[in-house]
């Protein structure tokens, strides 16, 4: 995905442009799946791309019908989206009760187009499901490459959780301008690893 992203930066933003963070926008929604016993085993999360990006992504891809494309014509660009995501540990980062939780490949992943924007979606299954009394998830690009923003309806939901479950879900902190201003090399070398963090949409969960 990233490889990707890079290079339709370079083409549709230009060497200038690609001096300011971020490149690429998503709007995400995410939804934790736990077990009929109180198990954590994923998470399903759906990632709108911005127009930009879309239009950039789909050259190449012959549809049937003009300005319409199925999941079948997706599948391909669908599946080289997700297995990369690999490398950058799915821009999602887990603990329970204060330890790190680890994901196995994405599953049911497929691309949907719909006003001119695509989205995708794929479930995340965490690598032993859990019980945890405090869970924390974090969905964020350590490079800030990619600006996440969660959905101003329903961005979050816990399905099968204890009704005695809690959420609380955190937007980033707005260091737009600030991250302009550190420039492309300090992303890209990790000296800007914690400032990134600001950018972590946090996603908090007690259960009794």
């Amino acid at each position: 995905m990233i490889a990707l992203l890079v290079l339709a930066c370079a083409v549709v933003l230009g060497a200038a442009a690609a001096e300011a963070h971020p490149h690429v926008w998503i709007t995400a929604k995410s939804e934790l799946i736990y077990a009929p016993d109180g198990t954590i085993t994923g998470i399903r999360h759906a990632w709108t791309f911005d127009d930009m990006f879309s239009s950039y992504a789909l050259q190449g891809i012959e549809a049937k019908t003009k300005g319409a494309y199925s999941r079948e014509e997706l599948a391909a660009l669908a599946q080289t989206n997700v297995e990369s995501l690999k490398e950058y540990a799915y821009f999602t980062f887990a603990k329970a009760d204060g330890k790190k939780q680890k994901f196995t490949e994405p599953v049911d992943y497929f691309l949907e187009y719909k006003d001119t924007a695509l989205t995708l979606h794929f479930t995340l299954p965490v690598k032993i499901p859990f019980k945890a009394r405090e869970l924390s998830l974090e969905v964020f690009d350590p490079t800030y490459f990619i600006d996440f923003q969660y959905a101003e309806k329903n961005p979050v939901k816990l399905v099968g959780a204890a009704g005695d479950c809690k959420m609380q879900f955190q937007r980033p902190n707005d260091g737009s301008a600030a991250a302009q201003k550190l420039g492309e090399q300090n992303f890209l070398d990790g000296s800007a690893a914690n400032f990134a963090m600001m950018f972590a949409n946090k996603i908090l969960v007690e259960c009794p």
